[in-house]
């Protein structure tokens, strides 16, 4: 059964049927309805979408190109709560969602992401190596990180992590301390040392994260050197709790007082560790946070944190793909969250 055939069943025009399954706003309902019924019962499922596609040049589908793997960017609260926002509107206009690993894709057929009609990349890539194999002729938004030549969408980083140190040094604390998500060119799990060289400002807002709170820092007068820091490799609970404990297993005279955590879950860990071993929040130690993500605000102590607004990043990303906003670069605003981990 083909589009031809229904079309001389029902006495209608080709038009008609592709406008049934396509375009329902072109129909009256009843006719639409009609022309269902009978695609049903002669086991008709619509138009081909691969001819469609060769025929129009459009796949009607949208790439997000994942910095991460499939199995971590579905379970960080951060990242799914993006892929909401592009899913919303991709659903609101008739396209489907393609995902794209930045990591472990050497399984992937070479240019299996070439039928999408346009593309995000979202965060750090560990290469650009699969950006630069997608074809430069369609559309391109990044999210979180800079590609020449593409719009990007980011919030404003710096002045964030800034207001929130601010914050959190109001309370005098003797012995602050950072933990940062993914700031050096080489993997590094612990402490970071002077022989650690750190990513370029472009390449990781975990940069542009720590300049606002080298600013904050600054202005009480701790110097960098005074200020230990430590990096974590993925934010998940199983990476970052080895790094956590090593820091709170200190002597009470070296432990931190004030720990800036680069992410939630960074913070979260902290919080976890924390109540093992006794650690009293806030009044042992003092946590703050970044993104604002559900689970910190469910759970006691509420976490102080930085709120961004990771679904609409999504979707702002892909009505620029769709053509309903201009491809321009955006920055959106955020919000200081002030729980109990640091009030």
């Amino acid at each position: 059964m083909t589009l031809k055939d229904l079309a001389r069943e029902l006495g209608v025009s080709t038009a008609t049927i592709s406008n049934a399954f396509n375009r329902p706003d072109q129909l009256s309902p009843a006719l639409r309805n009609r022309v269902l019924e009978k695609a049903r019962q002669l086991g008709y499922s619509g138009p081909d979408a691969k001819a469609r596609s060769l025929r129009t040049g459009r796949s009607r589908i949208v790439a997000v190109v994942l910095a991460e793997s499939l199995t971590y960017s579905l379970n960080d609260a951060v990242a799914s709560e993006f892929l909401s926002g592009v899913a919303e509107v991709l659903d609101a206009h008739g396209h489907t969602l393609l995902l794209l690993p930045g990591r472990g894709h050497a399984s992937q057929p070479p240019g299996s992401g070439n039928i999408a009609d346009g593309f995000i990349v979202y965060g750090l890539m560990p290469n650009n190596q699969l950006i630069s194999e997608l074809p430069p002729q369609r559309p391109l938004v990044s999210v979180d990180f800079d590609i020449e030549g593409s719009p990007a969408i980011h919030i404003d980083d710096t002045a964030a992590s800034q207001h929130i140190a601010e914050h959190a040094l109001r309370q005098r604390p003797k012995r602050p301390a950072i933990i940062n998500l993914r700031l050096t060119e080489q993997p590094c799990n612990g402490r970071i040392t002077p022989e650690h060289r750190f990513l370029p400002h472009s390449s990781t807002i975990s940069r542009a994260r720590l300049n606002g709170f080298y600013t904050a820092l600054k202005a009480q007068g701790f110097t960098p050197e005074q200020v230990p820091m430590w990096n974590i490799e993925e934010n998940t609970f199983a990476v970052c709790a080895p790094v956590v404990e090593e820091i709170l297993d200190q002597p009470e005279h070296q432990r931190p007082d004030l720990l800036l955590c680069m992410s939630d879950r960074i913070a979260l860990t902290v919080l976890t560790c924390a109540e093992q071993r006794n650690i009293r929040v806030p009044e042992d130690l003092q946590i703050t946070g970044f993104d604002g993500i559900a689970e910190g605000q469910y759970r006691a102590p509420r976490l102080t944190t930085v709120r961004q607004d990771s679904v609409e990043k999504g979707r702002i990303a892909a009505q620029m793909i769709l053509g309903k906003l201009p491809m321009a670069p955006q920055e959106l605003t955020t919000e200081l969250i002030i729980g109990e981990s640091c009030p």
